[in-house]
Formats: C-alpha cells, sequence, structure tokens
C-alpha cells in the first residue's frame, strides 16, 4: 500500500466516536487500554468480497455445468478436480474499475498461469485418463471469456451505483498542499468513485497552497465545522504534517461534534514506502513504512514456490550440471564449486554456491568484480558466466532456504561493507532472501557494476521489486531471465 496515494487506508473515527481519553486522565467506559485507542482492520468492501468469489465459483460453476452437459454425470475425480480448482483460484483477484483490454490481459496471464498447473498436475500423477477432453477443451475456452464479460458487466452495475445520488459521499480535505492534493485525486480517481470532493480548508495564504486547490478553497480551519454542519459533509480527510499535532487535535474535537467520519492521512511522501500497511499492535495504531513483502500468507507462498521450482529444475537439470561439472575439472586446476561469502536474509553472511570460473577463488576482505577480458576467467568459465550457467547449483542454496529463485542478487561481503556508506538505503534490498536472478537484471542491470551510479540504478531496482511483488511478478522475471541469459552481453 502506497500510503501517499491510498488515503482511503487510513484510521477512521465516526461520528461522536472519540479516539482520545477525556481530559484529566480518566477512561471512558469500555474504551481501549491505556496503551492507546482501539483501531481494527477496515472490513473489506463489498466489490473486493464480490471479486473474491467471483473468479472461483465461476471456474468451478462453468466446469460443474459442461461436465453434466456432455457426460450426463458427476464422477469422484470431477468433484475433486472442483475441490482444486476453487482452492487454486480462491480469492479471486479485484479486476473492477480496469479498462477492458487491461482485464482481458490480466485474466489471460492468471488463466494460462492455472493452466500450467494443471498440466504440472497431470504430469505428475497421469490423471487425464479420469477426464473427458471435449470436456476439459469446452471448460478452458469458455470460463475465461465468461470471466471477462462477468467482469465487465459487474463493474458497469457498480459504476452506475456509485453514480446514483444516494450513493455519493461528498467530502472536504483539510490541507490544500501536495499531499491534500493527492489525496483528492485518488479518492476521485476511477470510474467506480463514490465519493465527490467539495473542496479544501487551510489557513495558509494562496501563493503556499497547490495550484490545484487554488479556487476552491472553502475557508480556514476555523470555518470547517459550520460548513460541515450547514452542508451534510460526509467525510472529512485531515491531511496536515505531523508538526501541526496541536492544530489536528483542536480539529478532531471540533468535527467530533458533527456526524461526519474522520480519516487522518499522514504525509510520509519524503519517504520511501516499501510495503507500507496499518496494523494495531494491542489496540495501538502502527504505520508501517519499510516492511519485507514476505509476511504471513505471502511469506508461505513464496517459500513453497522456491521449494517446488527449485526441486523440478534441479531434476530437470541433474546431467547439464554432471557435464559442466566435468567441464569445469578439465578446464583449469582447482575445486568445481567455488564458495563464496554473501549477506542474506537480513544481512547475516551465507554461502552461495557457483561453478567456479576462473582460477582465482576472492573471498577476503577486498573481492575484486570480474570484468570484460578478465585474465582470471577461464575459457570454460567465460561460456558458463555469459550464458550464466556457473548461477545453477544456486538452485540448492534454494532448498537450502539461504536464497530464493527471484529476488535482488547478493553481492560479495566485501561490496556490501562499500555500497551501505555510500548508497542510500542499500540494505533495504536483505529484508528479502537474495535470488538466483531478479528484477535488476533482466532490465539490463547484469554483469560488472564498475561505477556507484550503476550499482545504484541496480539498488533502485531491487527496492521496486520489494514495493510491487506478487507471484505473477516472479514468473515475469523467471521467463524474461530465460532470454537475458542466452541474448545478454553484459555478462561476463
Amino acid at each position: 500500500m502506497d500510503l501517499t496515494r491510498a488515503p482511503t487506508a487510513t484510521a477512521r473515527v465516526d461520528g461522536h466516536r472519540g479516539i482520545a481519553p477525556p481530559e484529566g486522565g480518566a477512561r471512558a467506559p469500555g474504551a481501549a487500554s491505556s496503551q492507546g485507542p482501539a483501531i481494527s482492520e477496515a472490513p473489506p468492501p463489498v466489490l473486493s468480497v464480490v471479486a473474491a468469489l467471483l473468479e472461483p465459483i465461476l471456474t468451478v460453476a462453468v466446469f460443474l455445468f459442461v461436465t453434466v452437459a456432455l457426460t450426463g454425470e458427476l464422477r469422484r475425480p470431477d468433484m475433486i478436480l472442483s475441490v482444486l480448482l476453487f482452492a487454486i483460484t480462491f480469492p479471486g483477484r479485484n479486476r473492477f474499475g480496469k479498462s477492458r483490454l487491461a482485464v482481458a490481459a490480466d485474466i489471460a496471464r492468471s488463466w494460462l498461469f492455472l493452466l500450467a498447473v494443471l498440466v504440472l498436475c497431470e504430469w505428475a500423477t497421469s490423471s487425464l485418463q479420469y477426464f473427458e477432453p471435449r470436456v476439459l477443451a469446452i471448460w478452458a475456452v469458455l470460463t475465461p471469456l465468461l470471466q471477462w464479460q462477468a467482469v465487465a458487466i459487474g463493474g458497469l452495475a457498480y459504476r452506475r451505483s456509485a453514480q446514483l445520488p444516494q450513493s455519493r459521499r461528498s467530502a472536504v480535505i483539510v490541507g490544500a498542499g501536495s499531499q491534500g492534493v493527492a489525496a483528492a485525486r485518488a479518492l476521485a480517481g476511477g470510474r467506480s468513485s463514490g465519493t465527490q470532493i467539495v473542496g479544501w480548508f487551510d489557513d495558509r495564504a494562496a501563493d503556499r497552497l497547490h495550484s490545484d486547490a487554488n479556487g476552491r478553497v472553502l475557508g480556514g480551519l476555523a470555518e470547517l465545522v459550520p460548513y460541515i454542519r450547514q452542508h451534510g459533509v460526509k467525510d472529512v480527510y485531515i491531511t496536515l504534517p505531523l508538526s501541526a499535532q496541536p492544530r489536528i487535535r483542536a480539529l478532531l474535537e471540533g468535527v467530533q461534534s458533527t456526524t461526519a467520519s474522520i480519516f487522518f492521512v499522514p504525509d510520509v511522501s519524503a519517504v520511501g514506502i516499501i510495503q507500507g500497511r496499518l496494523r494495531a499492535v494491542n489496540g495501538v495504531p502502527v504505520v508501517g513504512i519499510c516492511e519485507t513483502p514476505f509476511t504471513g500468507i505471502n511469506g508461505l507462498v513464496k517459500r513453497i514456490s522456491d521449494i517446488v521450482m527449485a526441486s523440478i529444475i534441479l531434476v530437470l537439470i541433474a546431467p547439464v550440471m554432471l557435464a559442466l561439472a566435468i567441464g569445469v575439472k578439465l578446464s583449469s586446476p582447482g575445486p568445481v564449486i567455488f564458495r563464496q561469502r554473501r549477506n542474506g536474509l537480513d544481512g547475516e553472511e551465507i554461502w552461495v554456491y557457483k561453478f567456479r570460473s576462473m582460477t582465482t577463488q576472492d573471498n577476503g576482505a577486498v573481492v575484486k568484480q570480474a570484468t570484460r577480458n578478465d585474465p582470471r576467467i577461464t575459457p570454460f568459465g567465460r561460456f558458463i558466466r555469459r550464458t550464466s550457467l556457473d548461477e545453477l547449483p544456486q538452485f540448492i542454496n534454494v532448498l537450502q532456504g539461504r536464497m530464493s529463485i527471484v529476488g535482488p542478487r547478493p553481492h560479495a561481503v566485501a561490496h556490501n561493507e562499500l555500497y551501505s556508506q555510500t548508497i542510500k538505503a542499500y540494505m533495504v534490498r536483505h529484508k528479502v532472501r537474495p535470488g538466483i536472478t531478479g528484477w535488476a537484471q533482466v532490465n539490463g542491470l547484469r554483469g560488472e557494476t564498475d561505477t556507484v551510479e550503476k550499482m545504484r540504478a541496480r539498488v533502485e531496482y531491487d527496492i521496486e521489486y520489494l514495493r510491487t511483488w506478487s507471484l505473477w511478478l516472479d514468473v515475469k522475471i523467471i521467463l524474461r531471465t530465460v532470454k537475458v541469459a542466452f541474448f545478454n552481453s553484459q555478462a561476463y
């Protein structure tokens, strides 16, 4: 969640429910403990619940309907497959609000991924014989088309509902700076938005306000409460900086004398948000600024996908690794596997495996990066480095839990000690397991980083990966890695 773009994901206070204990320190009956006001996660919107159920229910329903229509019966294998389909597709993705073309592309990606999983399951269990091929073919074609049409119909119905007068929620924003304008754009954006921004309230002179708010400032902060009462404003969004705490407290006390809902939008635009989240710790609201994306179910999904894919890949490439090991051994004296100390999850030191490609095995306080025409690289080593085949033993690191298939590439410990002092937020990349391949590598930042600017660019891509991670992004990086490995000249 980007807190600078999603102001609705903030703490909410409705009507007369206060957020502070009464003067004198006494606690109101039923109030939260002295640790702070009670705060809970906002319930999911109706549209999110519909989206979560639409895809799995439609997928299973179409399969069952086609099966009965063509075979006249439902057998045990059909019911087992139905349960599996529901488990894989639940919860469905929220595609409402996107363009029809974007929805079609998203459904196509998800559907191809689902079919790939089913093909893998069939290969492992030889279960295709239990199903009618006509049923599977018609179901595979019909389901994504019906999903696309259902999203279109549902999105249209929701947009029309949101535009009804009784569905519109009038809102004002306190603070006509850049944060207030960003909040207004987020709230009014989208064809299904039911929020109507009436205007801003701010005490500052016009020359200090954002240009987009000029002409729509309704008055100063003292005029806010009378305006809410007179015009029946539903929502108030406070976007003042945290340094304005006394004014914020006074505003809250005033607005709580009305029936308007109050939202606080913290100004964190100057901070690089990584997986920002709002949570409650024993009733105390906590805003996450920099956090790993692999918490809770995301961490479990990431680890399971790593184990499954690494196991399959190691079985498939075992003959290739044997041939490479022989090639390394015959090309120059020394061990086949080169071990190097790297920093892994949370900065802890790990041993990373590679097929040896050099005559030296630098692993001390100073590690010189490989350069073009580096005399330390053996002829066979040049080939396996160019094609990234020297990285294949790292799939063993993945099974050990030291690495992930996709993630920021691990650097030598000596390089980390150097760049952590010169590049802002460099160590943030160690909030996740390092990867065999990464977002930076498939975007051209592969090979030698002979300048600080190149390393800074690589770190920026790594941080972008942490911000935007999804399982589909991992699949996309893996597919692009295959192309980069064999058709890119930056690795040597």
